[in-house]
């Protein structure tokens, strides 16, 4: 029986993946549909084969997640909801395989940067893969006795894999931030709690633009809490600014921000506007920006 699309939400890597966890985490009544590439998460979602799609945006670690800041725009979708999951590593590996034997570890290039301790330690040779529940599936299939993968307790449990040693992240506070996109865009009531607004823009080629566009932020007291900057069209020229804010479009204080953001880019656009995470509100947390 073909499963509900409206109750599919996309996640790019395959079953395991930490997005995996995320999905279940935030959207427990929900089925997490595995696909390839972003892309193609997206596309699951604009193409009606699911009603949502969980994506990593940045990792308290690692920073952002590559590629990411390019393909939202052009996604076509809209920011609908945030979540914040914790990561905890593990170091996988067959069964019956000891610590001892490992010489070589597999995983998500961010996944290693997360455990470099653990690495040194061991002496192991890092090997980045295209994601952390692949690596995990891969030393399952060949059946590896020298080698080990860093993924979740999900993937260990998926492909029958013993944890050779638990939570061999770094940094304790090692976690992702996902932003869960869906074809229409919502409109939460400020009212009811806290909201971020997430957007785009490009500035005019001016003198000063940059600090006089987000001038009407510093003047409207509105909190920026994201600023980050990327070449568009690969010009060296041509410069597109992601950015996320506290507060709705339509409180007055954002709403002149974004006026005067308007008088000096070239182009604006919002790309969501949704509820505030309550994990913000209990500041554990300061994500690297």
């Amino acid at each position: 029986m073909t499963e509900n699309p409206s109750r599919l939400i996309a996640f790019q890597g395959v079953p395991g993946a930490y997005s995996n966890m995320a999905c279940l985490s935030a959207y427990p009544d929900m089925t997490p549909l595995p696909c390839e590439t972003f892309d193609d998460t997206f596309a699951a979602v604009s193409e009606g084969r699911a009603a949502l799609a969980m994506i990593p945006i940045e990792n308290s670690v690692a920073g952002r997640v590559a590629d990411i800041h390019h393909l939202l725009p052009d996604s076509g979708l809209h920011v609908v909801a945030e979540h914040f999951q914790r990561v905890n590593h593990q170091l996988l590996a067959t069964k019956g395989t000891s610590l001892a034997a490992i010489k070589r570890v597999y995983s998500h290039i961010h996944a290693l940067a997360q455990c470099r301790d653990l690495i040194r330690e061991l002496g192991l040779e890092p090997h980045a893969v295209a994601d952390t529940a692949g690596a995990a599936a891969d030393i399952a299939a060949r059946g590896d006795t020298d080698a080990a993968a860093v993924a979740s307790t999900l993937a260990a449990r998926i492909y029958d894999l013993q944890v050779l040693r638990s939570d061999v992240e770094d940094a304790a506070h090692n976690t992702t931030r996902f932003v869960i996109m869906a074809s229409d865009p919502i409109d939460p009531d400020p009212d009811q709690g806290p909201v971020m607004t997430t957007f785009v823009f490009e500035v005019r080629n001016i003198p000063a633009s940059l600090y006089k566009a987000l001038g009407g932020f510093a003047t409207n007291g509105v909190n920026m809490i994201k600023l980050e900057s990327y070449m568009l069209e690969d010009s060296f020229t041509a410069t597109q600014f992601f950015a996320e804010v506290e507060g709705h479009p339509n409180q007055k204080a954002v709403r002149l921000a974004f006026e005067e953001l308007g008088f000096f880019s070239r182009s604006v656009r919002i790309l969501g506007v949704y509820p505030a995470h309550p994990f913000r509100e209990r500041g554990e947390i300061a994500l690297g920006h």
